[in-house]
Order: C-alpha cells, then sequence, then structure tokens
C-alpha cells in the first residue's frame, strides 16, 4: 500500500471514529464521507468571473480588467486567486478555524481550492508554497497558525514544496480598520522579515486564510523580490467584496 492509499485508508478509519462535521452547519457531514453536507455546500459564496486580472476579486463590470483598489494602487505580486467571497458565512467560518480550534475544516476548504485552483496552481511551475507567518505571541495563543495548516494541506494535494521559516513576523500590530491603506502597508512592512533562504526561489506562492485590502501579501510580496525572488503569486480561501 502506498503512502497515498494508506493516508486515504486512515483518513476514512479516522472520519468512523471522529465523524466530520460541516464548516457551514457545525454538525456531523451527511452523508458520510464528505467534507460539507450536500446542502450546505451550496450556500457558500464561490468567487465567480469576471474577477480582477490582478488580486482575483470579483468585479460587476465585464468591461473592466482590474478592481477600484487595484487600478489606483500598483501590486508588486504578479496575482492572485481566492475561493470563496468574505460574506457573514464565510467570516462565520473562519472565525471558528482562527479562534475556536475548528482546525479541522482547513482540511475540507483546503480540497475545495485545490479543485478549483489546482491545474492552474501547477502550471505557475513555482518553487515553493509559502504561508503568511503569524507572531509568535499569537501562535503560542492560538497553537497554530491557520494560514500554515492550510498550506501545507495544499502542498500534499499537489505534490508540492513548501516551507514555514522563510517569512517570520516580528511584530505584533493592532487591528487596522481605522488605518488608509497606505498607512496598514507602512505598518505592516516593519511587522515582517525575509531570510536568506528566499534567495534559493525564483518563484513563490503566497498562501492566506483571507485577502482583505492586500496589504499584507504587498508587503511580503516586496521582502521576496528584495530577495531576488522573480515572481510572486497568492492563493487565498477568502477574498472581500468590491462595489465596483
Amino acid at each position: 500500500m502506498n503512502k497515498n492509499h494508506l493516508e486515504k485508508y486512515l483518513d476514512k478509519i479516522i472520519s468512523v471514529i471522529y465523524p466530520r462535521h460541516c464548516p457551514v452547519c457545525e454538525e456531523i457531514v451527511s452523508p458520510t464521507g464528505r467534507m460539507f453536507c450536500k446542502d450546505c455546500i451550496r450556500k457558500l459564496s464561490f468567487v465567480k468571473t469576471p474577477v480582477c486580472l490582478k488580486c482575483g476579486k470579483e468585479i460587476f463590470d465585464a468591461q473592466k480588467e482590474y478592481c477600484e483598489d487595484c487600478a489606483k494602487r500598483k501590486k508588486s505580486y504578479e496575482y492572485g486567486m481566492a475561493l470563496l467571497n468574505y460574506d457573514e458565512l464565510t467570516e462565520k467560518i473562519m472565525i471558528n478555524i482562527k479562534y475556536h480550534n475548528k482546525r479541522e475544516y482547513i482540511k475540507a476548504l483546503s480540497k475545495l481550492l485545490v479543485s478549483r485552483y489546482g491545474s492552474e496552481i501547477l502550471k505557475l511551475k513555482v518553487d515553493v508554497l509559502l504561508p503568511i507567518p503569524v507572531h509568535k505571541k499569537r501562535l503560542r495563543q492560538r497553537g497554530y497558525n491557520q494560514s500554515a495548516l492550510i498550506t501545507k494541506e495544499v502542498a500534499k494535494e499537489l505534490n508540492l514544496t513548501y516551507a514555514e521559516n522563510v517569512l517570520v513576523r516580528n511584530k505584533n500590530t493592532k487591528a487596522q480598520k481605522e488605518l488608509s491603506p497606505e498607512q496598514r502597508l507602512a505598518n505592516l512592512s516593519a511587522a515582517f522579515a525575509c531570510s536568506e533562504e528566499a534567495k534559493r526561489y525564483r518563484k513563490v506562492l503566497l498562501v492566506d486564510d483571507i485577502y482583505t485590502t492586500g496589504s499584507t501579501i504587498e508587503a511580503c510580496t516586496r521582502l521576496l523580490k528584495e530577495k531576488g525572488v522573480r515572481e510572486v503569486y497568492y492563493v487565498s480561501l477568502a477574498i472581500g467584496r468590491t462595489l465596483v
């Protein structure tokens, strides 16, 4: 029995002993063997075309190439992809993952992400997948970095390399809701650091749970490119909507 078959076999055994809970309704998944309840998965707001050619956010004018933010502010990364619109349901799922130890939901969402974007990710031929890091204080409090867990799942599904310590967060920034996009970027630029290991890579895929203003992805992209990385892409489970 090879490694993949063994993992699938063990996964089935575990799901019998510890039945999966649906990320949407939080009840035991029905029918068994699925990651989401059959009806619940239809409630998710998947990102649909047309999308911004830079950040991957839904736009409502097929004649436009970019959302308002990407049209106004130059982004250093090549382009990004996101699975879900950040609506009330997605927000509830993300809160459960980040603050209520619902790590089991990450596997279900990561599989959806790979189903949607796996072939496109492989076409990029990136050298490594890098998770957006969290500060060590937050890591101690939470016990895990949700972005790192997503990265591991995606890397495993696609048989790609991932590395956790290329990017580090050395400053625990406060909530940035009241800051302008420029202030957010300046705040975050000082919060991250990049190791010399980044010099080994030409193409990198950043992995995060939620893309909101894009300041985090932009700050990390700039650091990587300063180390000589040629191309940076990103993928996230969720992304904020645009009104344009």
